[in-house]
């Protein structure tokens, strides 16, 4: 009969609907890590092209893998930076990060993780701690550096690599930047249609991390984050039983370190001075 058609219509144009979410959902689950990771192999500058002498270095982590960083030293250095980058790219994009540690007469080690820039292998969450601890390794045992001169800087995706870092390995400051409480509380905003806290394989849990560390915290956040909204910073915050301070930033999360750099250089400066007392 002709009133069933669109009936039948209608049931198929759900089923259609739940087979592709269903298919989505499928690869999705099996390609996770293509969106938590964007490397890139290209070394776009060095230290050099910001006037900089570097030190070329390259580490074997515990599980056999030869990851790549660059030690920077700095004149009357008054610390040394060990540096987690973000999500994307490699270390030869956060030239300007370096620069600024150098004003701040601090030394920077910045490293790639497996996968990112001249490093072996291909990333993954449990990879990225591994490179993290070598990099630790190779301040305190090569360069014989004292952990109480050591900051760890971790931005976005390379916060909760530092801070489980700290929390394993007491620094003398961790500064949190651009960061978010675990990865699996942003997957949730962007994909609120999927289960992805029960079925992402990432934790990534800054927030965890935090309630065991034993040493003065700074976080950076832009209030003007579009993809880790300040909330995140609020939060984290908030569960730090030490000597803390939140600084607001303006920009997005991309840019929020060009168009803030003096707050960052400044907020950075007194936090260290303020440990210090």
């Amino acid at each position: 009969m002709d009133y069933q058609r669109p009936i039948f219509l209608f049931l198929f144009g759900v089923i259609l609907l739940f087979l592709l979410f269903a298919v989505y959902a499928v690869y999705l689950y099996f390609n996770q890590s293509k969106y938590v990771y964007f490397p890139t192999s290209d070394i776009a500058a060095t230290p050099s092209d910001a006037g900089l002498f570097y030190e070329d270095i390259m580490l074997k982590t515990s599980d056999g893998i030869n990851i790549s960083g660059w030690y920077i030293p700095a004149e009357n250095q008054r610390g040394t930076i060990l540096f987690f980058h973000g999500n994307g790219g490699n270390i030869s994009h956060r030239i300007e990060f370096i620069e600024m540690f150098y004003e701040l007469n601090l030394s920077t080690f910045i490293i790639d993780y497996r996968g990112y820039g001249k490093s072996e292998g291909k990333p993954s969450e449990e990879g990225t701690y591994f490179d993290a601890k070598a990099a630790w390794d190779y301040l305190v045992d090569e360069k014989k550096i004292n952990p109480s001169r050591i900051i760890i800087y971790g931005r976005s995706l390379g916060a909760p690599i530092g801070a489980r870092l700290a929390e394993k390995h007491k620094p003398a400051t961790l500064i949190l930047d651009s960061t978010f409480t675990s990865i699996k509380d942003i997957g949730a905003r962007l994909y609120p249609f999927l289960p992805v806290r029960r079925f992402f394989k990432f934790e990534y849990n800054t927030i965890e991390y935090l309630k065991g560390i034993d040493c003065p915290v700074l976080i950076i956040h832009s209030r003007g984050d579009s993809y880790i909204p300040f909330s995140h910073a609020e939060r984290l915050f908030e569960v730090v039983d030490n000597k803390k301070e939140l600084v607001e930033t303006f920009g997005d999360h991309n840019t929020n370190f060009i168009v803030s750099r003096e707050d960052y250089k400044n907020s950075i400066d007194f936090f260290i001075n303020r440990v210090k007392e």
